[in-house]
């Protein structure tokens, strides 16, 4: 781990200070562009004078199948905090349904025993986002369960709005619905037993909510809920009873008859949680498989076969039972810098705080080096984003500020979570201001910069803000009211990437091909004045000689 020291640039003796704006995209002003539209006279004069390149941060630059494929909060960390690309989530899982390594693990082959004298459950996000979870994924899985004569499957829907259309939820549960109905015209029981909206059922992360996971486990666990006779009906009747309703907030629901559910979870059940992705998959998790809960009252915790599609935190291993092993992120640049004493800090808001410290860290909880790192989270507010669209920017703004005045730090990275957690409510005038207030923060932090004489970088980690209206063939999409279709998904933009030195020590190396997010760890070596590891991608910059 011991890293050399660069022959050409001997490293600068201030802070290197990094911002991630986390879901702030490039792309031409227009129209729902609220990165464009914003007031953001400290960034914008930072790009007028600073050397700077845009990077992509989505598709195969951070790890994903194809290029289409948008990039995420998860992967765009990975990748700045790795130096490489891996494989990532939803990747891995397509090969190993491909070459059917996935069905013939001893797990697998421990859930068809399962399958043979007791009910399947299927908890998720029911999508083709491709940022949680596949529908694809849980079809071919079920479709195995179908092959090996699995009698009795429930599924556990949770519905997203928010790496897909706003109001899409109903074309999903038709294609899982026209699933079931195939495999019951062969006398199988397959059903959908219960279901709501990602952002206020099971899907919880960091611990922001617990109410959020304890609303799911009584809907799939109990059976507790507003009851339906189908997930259509559950999700028409939201949105007729609230016209703004989206997806990803609508209320848990359960489907049953007569005041009886169809799918409740009992014990010697097999529970299969299909999201390949971490962070909103532990607390549920957590809830099925931990002993000592302190977290809500689970009533009679079944005794049930969990597992996760992959291990979601592989320091604790939660779960303790997955399907596909995720990828292994080593020597990463967090590693590198505690083993050669750099003293590091890193704070995010509580949306945001895994972001710059398990992801960036290779998927690993906890530090490297007590003595020479340290965390600061900053308790998000409980309250729909675009009410608050400033979120905790101020807050995580003074701890940076003295993190920098203390003196104490080499690296100083800071996450600010507004332009992606305000651009997924897809409320325009709010991503508006939550950029806005990124902007504020950024020229409070750069006062901190000029007064150290340290040195900034400034990226993002995907896009999101900056397309907040769906569009087709370059036409903006409406609604029958004539008012634009929100879009609540990430984009695939490239992302700026700046450095701004008051001694102009650096420029953007042009010989870079294809620059990507992994190209981080090796320009914040290079800034330190150390030589980046041969396999890293490379520098973004060069000393000038």
């Amino acid at each position: 781990m011991k890293l050399e020291k660069n022959n050409q640039f001997s490293g600068i003796n201030v802070p290197l200070v990094q911002i991630i704006m986390d879901g702030v995209g490039v792309a031409s002003p227009g129209p729902g562009n609220a990165v464009a539209a914003a007031y953001t006279p400290h960034l914008d004069q930072l790009i007028a004078t600073c050397p700077h390149t845009l990077v992509a941060a989505h598709g195969k630059a951070v790890g994903l199948p194809s290029d289409d494929d948008m990039g995420n909060s998860e992967v765009g960390h990975n990748a700045l905090g790795a130096g490489r690309v891996f494989e990532q989530g939803a990747k891995l899982v397509n090969r190993a349904i491909e070459t059917r390594s996935i069905f013939e693990t001893p797990l697998f082959k421990k859930i068809i025993q399962v399958s043979q004298h007791s009910v399947v459950h299927f908890i998720g996000l029911l999508s083709d986002g491709n940022v949680h979870s596949h529908i694809d994924h849980l079809i071919a899985i079920s479709q195995e369960l179908v092959t090996n004569g699995a009698t009795n499957v429930c599924y556990h829907i949770l519905l997203d709005g928010r790496d897909v259309g706003e109001k899409s939820a109903l074309q999903y549960i038709e294609i899982l619905e026209n699933f079931i109905s195939s495999a019951n015209s062969g006398g199988l029981n397959y059903r959908i037993a219960s279901g709501g909206g990602r952002m206020v059922v099971t899907m919880d992360r960091y611990e922001a909510d617990w109410r959020i996971v304890e609303r799911g486990w009584n809907a799939h666990v109990h059976g507790k809920g507003r009851m339906f006779k189908s997930a259509s009906e559950a999700v028409q009747t939201y949105y007729n009873e609230d016209h703004s309703a989206t997806d990803q907030f609508l209320p848990e629901f359960v489907i049953g008859f007569d005041e009886k559910p169809v799918g409740t979870i009992s014990d010697g059940d097999a529970v299969i949680f299909f999201n390949f992705r971490g962070d909103r998959a532990i607390e549920i998790s957590k809830a099925f498989e931990q002993d000592n809960f302190p977290y809500f009252d689970r009533g009679k915790r079944p005794d049930v076969l969990f597992s996760g599609m992959m291990e979601y935190d592989g320091d604790t291993h939660i779960p303790s039972n997955y399907l596909v092993s995720p990828p292994a992120i080593n020597r990463t640049l967090g590693e590198f810098l505690a083993f050669n004493n750099i003293r590091q800090f890193a704070c995010a808001e509580t949306q945001k705080y895994g972001h710059v410290t398990y992801f960036w860290n290779g998927n690993r909880s906890g530090k490297f080096n007590n003595n020479l790192e340290k965390y600061v989270e900053v308790p998000s507010d409980r309250v729909p984003f675009e009410q608050r669209p400033w979120m905790k920017s101020a807050e995580v703004s003074d701890e940076v500020i003295a993190a920098i005045s203390s003196g104490e730090f080499d690296y100083i990275r800071v996450n600010f979570a507004n332009g992606d957690m305000v651009g997924h409510t897809g409320v325009f005038d709010a991503a508006l201001y939550a950029v806005e207030s990124v902007d504020l923060a950024i020229g409070r932090i750069l006062e901190a910069v000029n007064e150290s004489g340290a040195v900034l970088i400034i990226t993002a980690d995907h896009g999101n803000a900056d397309e907040m209206y769906m569009t087709k063939k370059g036409e903006i999409l409406r609604g029958e009211n004539g008012k634009p279709t929100p879009k609540t998904a990430h984009t695939l933009n490239k992302v700026i990437y700046l450095v701004y030195d008051p001694q102009e020590r650096f420029v953007i190396d042009e010989n870079v091909e294809n620059p990507g997010l992994a190209n981080n760890a090796a320009t914040v070596m290079t800034i330190l004045g150390f030589t980046p590891p041969s396999d890293y991608e490379k520098s973004l910059i060069k000393p000038v000689c």
